[in-house]
């Protein structure tokens, strides 16, 4: 590794917590994808594929709105991020085998990354699945959340070394669920 990508950014020489600087970083067009899945079971999967609901309701909009609405809010709930003007936060949820899978994108124009809104977003959707799954199940498990992919600014494009090989696979055999 090199010495830029083992520092800590969000620390001041003295090791205290700070907001990194971004004024002088030029605009560019940010993107960021992530997933987080939970772990459902078999039944209450098949519950979810059949009807999409539990009795609180439509468990997959109300995820795919749950995670919209945390990726907005990031830098309230994240102590040093920057507040971005988001262009677009989508939010994807589907039941694939025992789990929903949630998949989340996040793009804008600014002076600093998106990857902590697309995170934000696949978090929120994850507990909002638990929440309204807790009742059917207590059998839940949330995880791994991870970035799958980002571009834009000085680093660059970085995408997930398994994604790749995943995403081959999914094509030869049909994603199922």
């Amino acid at each position: 590794m090199n010495k830029r990508s083992t520092r800590l950014t969000h620390l001041d020489k003295a090791g205290r917590a700070r907001m990194v600087d971004v004024a002088d970083k030029p605009p560019t067009a940010r993107l960021a994808r992530a997933e987080a899945s939970v772990w459902l079971g078999r039944g209450l999967a098949n519950l979810l594929r059949r009807t999409g609901s539990v009795s609180k309701g439509n468990v997959l909009e109300t995820a795919r709105l749950a995670g919209i609405m945390g990726a907005k809010q990031t830098s309230q709930l994240i102590p040093l991020c920057h507040p971005l003007a988001l262009d677009v936060v989508e939010v994807d949820a589907q039941v694939v085998g025992d789990r929903v899978v949630i998949e989340t994108l996040a793009r804008t124009r600014g002076s600093t990354g998106v990857e902590m809104e697309a995170l934000t977003a696949a978090s929120v959707a994850a507990l909002t699945v638990y929440d309204m799954c807790k009742a059917a199940s207590k059998d839940l498990l949330i995880g791994p959340i991870r970035l799958l992919e980002k571009s834009g600014g000085r680093s660059g494009h970085w995408q997930a070394k398994e994604m790749k090989k995943e995403k081959r696979k999914e094509k030869k055999r049909g994603r199922k669920g």
